[in-house]
């Protein structure tokens, strides 16, 4: 049974699965990862800079549930890697508690083929680790569990990871 496709829809006392993708590639040789834009339609984040994915459904292999939301969202497909983060929260809106797990992912075909469903997303940009500052906003700071967890993700991809200086963070 397929859920409420909108992040608004009821699930209060609910434990959530979501799986985001870390989508990176070199951009004249810089890393980047690709983030995208939630609507200003939206009552939980509108105008929120995010990785893409969503809820895995019931009985979904998470990386199955990863590839079906980015299909949904920005109609791609994607390889999609090792997961490298996790972290939960809780909205509000939907009275639900949420583990977000973030997979590394890459591109299969050309990046000029991305189509956002604009009722999810408004717009997207590729971001490096040092351009991260442009994509926060007053409801997501650099200091944000996403935020944190896709600056472990460029640390990764640049050999920087280090497991003491994470726990100690």
């Amino acid at each position: 049974m397929m859920s409420h496709p909108d992040s608004e829809a009821p699930a209060v006392g609910q434990q959530v699965i979501t799986a985001c993708a870390f989508i990176h590639q070199r951009v004249d040789g810089i890393p980047k990862v690709f983030m995208a834009r939630r609507s200003m339609n939206k009552k939980f984040l509108p105008g929120v800079y995010e990785l893409p994915g969503g809820h895995v459904e019931f009985g979904e292999d998470p990386i199955v549930g990863l590839k079906r939301e980015v299909r949904e969202e920005l109609a791609l497909d994607i390889n999609v890697g090792d997961p490298f983060a996790a972290f939960t929260y809780t909205n509000e809106l939907k009275g639900s508690h949420s583990i977000e797990v973030i997979y590394f992912a890459t591109l299969p075909n050309d990046t000029n083929d991305i189509i956002l469903n604009l009722q999810d997303h408004s717009e997207y940009g590729w971001f490096a680790e040092d351009e991260l500052a442009s994509a926060t906003t007053l409801d997501k700071s650099l200091e944000d569990d996403e935020f944190t967890a896709i600056k472990t993700g460029f640390r990764i991809l640049a050999g920087r990871y280090d497991v003491a200086e994470t726990e100690s963070e």
